[in-house]
């Protein structure tokens, strides 16, 4: 009877060891598939992730300092798409095809500036008039881009956030750089992208060499371009670096604001 208990007893410990070893098994594969699982996951959110930062990275970098399209003007034929000037625009005489001379301060840093009426006759002739009419004091600076291609600063949206104003825009491009190359201290308007007539309030400030390529509509207005004060913005308020929003945007993480400007 001694042999036949041991045999049972080796059996059962046999049967356990293998219960013991399965179990094993079954938890070794479910811990496997759960990795295989979770590493595909972490991947296609890893790619969605670098997607969504090269699609706004190329439609920012390639189609330049833009803005949202206007809103539809009560009427159709005044549609910067068509090629006409909306709102209260001046006549490119009004910038005298001459040189303007003024400062711009943007919180306590206080840029020199200067305009070329001549180069740029209806963009100069629009900035200078919004300036008479005092509408760019008080106004932010929205955006910050600090990058290896592209250094600027972005002011002038009615609404501080980028928006254009549906009431105000006006064409065409001119004196824009057959290089594409914006170089620092380079004052231009932005503007949307293939509408050479979306124009507006919105201009932007290159703080380093930029390259924006061109669209079908061409480059980007130039009106002119800082004379002094550059390195102060730079020291206080682009180094203080740039939040980022969902959309991709970067705006300065020291609010900015146009407390003064002049142009004589």
């Amino acid at each position: 009877m001694a042999p036949n208990k041991n045999q049972e007893r080796e059996a059962r410990e046999a049967r356990d060891r293998l219960k013991r070893y399965t179990a094993r098994q079954t938890v070794n594969t479910t811990q496997k598939k759960r990795r295989k699982r979770d590493n595909i996951i972490a991947l296609a959110v890893v790619l969605v992730v670098v997607a969504a930062a090269t699609f706004f990275q190329v439609s920012y970098f390639t189609s330049g300092p833009g803005m949202p399209v206007p809103e539809a003007s009560a009427s159709p034929s005044a549609s910067p798409a068509a090629g006409q000037n909306i709102g209260d625009i001046p006549s490119p005489e009004y910038a005298e095809s001459r040189t303007w001379t003024g400062d711009l301060t943007l919180n306590k840093v206080k840029l020199g500036i200067e305009l070329d009426g001549e180069a740029a006759p209806q963009a100069v002739a629009a900035f200078v008039k919004q300036v008479q009419d005092g509408y760019f004091t008080g106004k932010t600076c929205h955006r910050l881009v600090v990058s290896e291609g592209a250094k600027l600063v972005q002011c002038g949206s009615i609404d501080g956030a980028g928006g254009a104003d549906p009431e105000y825009a006006f064409g065409p491009v001119e004196n824009a750089p057959e290089d594409n190359l914006y170089t620092t201290g380079t004052i231009a308007m932005a503007r949307v992208t293939d509408m050479a007539y979306s124009q507006g309030h919105q201009f932007f400030i290159t703080f380093g060499d930029s390259t924006f390529q061109s669209d079908s509509a061409g480059g980007y207005t130039v009106i002119g371009k800082v004379t002094s004060g550059l390195d102060g913005f730079v020291s206080q308020i682009a180094d203080g670096g740039f939040d980022t929003a969902a959309d991709g945007s970067t705006s300065p993480k020291i609010p900015t604001t146009i407390t003064a400007i002049t142009v004589k």
